[in-house]
């Protein structure tokens, strides 16, 4: 794939004490914000942009750094630097958990995937009991075993989630929720078959760096934070019935929510 040209930058300000490698990549990320340079193109080489603004290998490469750290470009050994693609997944808070999706044999993940004209996959699923974490255990109301299930979840073969959903054993060993696959609707379509209708789901909601493992396991550039998200389903009986911890790469996603003004 050629550069994208150099044309479409401007000139360094001599009379600015703004460091010359900030300057370029205020440049690079204007034209990036502006679309002149869109997702997945890349970028000018190295030898362009020393020839354009007339500086050192040395201070393009410290420009191309910061715009790294910042997740909007990604290097490539040996074929340059490029636009970092950012499919964004709405996520629709208020309708995501609607039990039609269910009653169709939909889990929420598919339905936004669908709705993003993407194709969704999981993978990495373990399923097995442990013993919870103290927080946890008091958030499902003090069971000492639980039945863990962790996936990750991917778009176009790309992994923009993973999550760890928490069960009673007495909800959910013996049941098709302790399987691989747990069924259409997936495991709350399960809950909901043996008698627990589900009432309503609490939500909390932080972004924050993602650990080291975090950023292997979603392959995340440098710079890109995470979505960390616990929550809570509760059936008809005010019983909590599933906590799932979901840590979600943030460029992937956008936030939407409907709420009542009464």
């Amino acid at each position: 794939m050629p550069s994208a040209s150099p044309t479409v930058l401007g000139a360094l300000d001599p009379t600015s004490d703004r460091a010359v490698f900030r300057q370029i990549a205020d440049q690079l990320r204007e034209a990036i914000d502006k679309g002149r340079f869109k997702e997945g193109d890349k970028l000018p080489s190295e030898a362009e942009l020393v020839e354009h603004y007339g500086v050192s290998r040395m201070t393009v490469r410290n420009s191309l750094s910061v715009l790294q750290g910042e997740g909007l470009v990604v290097s490539e050994h040996g074929k340059g630097v490029f636009v970092r693609p950012r499919p964004p997944v709405r996520r629709l808070a208020s309708d995501r958990f609607a039990r039609r999706h269910r009653q169709q044999g939909k889990s929420a993940f598919t339905v936004e995937a669908e709705a993003a004209g993407s194709r969704p996959e999981v993978d990495s699923l373990e399923v097995k009991e442990e013993r919870p974490t103290q927080e946890i255990s008091t958030r499902l109301g003090g069971p000492r075993r639980v039945l863990a299930r962790r996936r990750r979840y991917l778009l176009d073969g790309r992994p923009v989630e993973f999550a760890v959903s928490y069960l009673p054993l007495d909800l959910a060993s013996e049941t098709p929720i302790a399987e691989p696959n747990p069924g259409p609707g997936g495991i709350y379509a399960r809950l909901e078959e043996n008698g627990h209708r589900l009432d309503h789901f609490d939500e909390e909601v932080c972004a924050r760096m993602p650990s080291p493992q975090e950023a292997k396991t979603l392959r995340l550039a440098a710079g890109v934070p995470v979505i960390h998200l616990i929550r809570t389903a509760y059936d008809t009986e005010g019983r909590a019935v599933e906590v799932c911890d979901t840590v979600m790469a943030a460029d992937a996603y956008v936030l939407a929510y409907q709420l009542p003004a009464t």
